[in-house]
């Protein structure tokens, strides 16, 4: 944990969340994560990850597989990947925001009838 608080900065300059030692992360849609080898050894090079979904598959206990966008340095998607990662290996950067209802997007183009 750094000095003096309980939050962290990447090298991507984004504030990380930490995570105790074997606490398993459930992420989220939307959700911006950092897979390293301690996630999965196919991790040998970290990614960033943008997840998209949480695949409700039946596997391995602490094991999850995830739908999402690999991104680049710029923060840009590069290839759509599905992986398979221990969650409590996951470090997420950014956690996505609920939207409160009533707030929701809505689209600017007139509705069709």
């Amino acid at each position: 944990m750094p000095e003096g608080g309980g939050r962290s900065r990447s090298d991507h300059g984004v504030a990380q969340v930490p995570t105790p030692l074997g606490l398993a992360v459930k992420p989220k849609a939307g959700d911006l994560l950092h897979v390293t080898r301690a996630a999965s050894v196919q991790f040998i090079n970290p990614i960033m990850f943008r997840v998209i979904r949480v695949l409700d598959w039946i596997t391995y206990d602490g094991w999850i597989w995830l739908d999402g966008y690999q991104l680049n340095a710029r923060g840009d998607a590069v290839a759509r990947r599905s992986i398979f990662v221990q969650s409590a290996g996951l470090v997420i950067q950014r956690r996505t925001a609920p939207v409160p209802v009533g707030q929701q997007r809505r689209s600017s183009s007139p509705q069709r009838r």
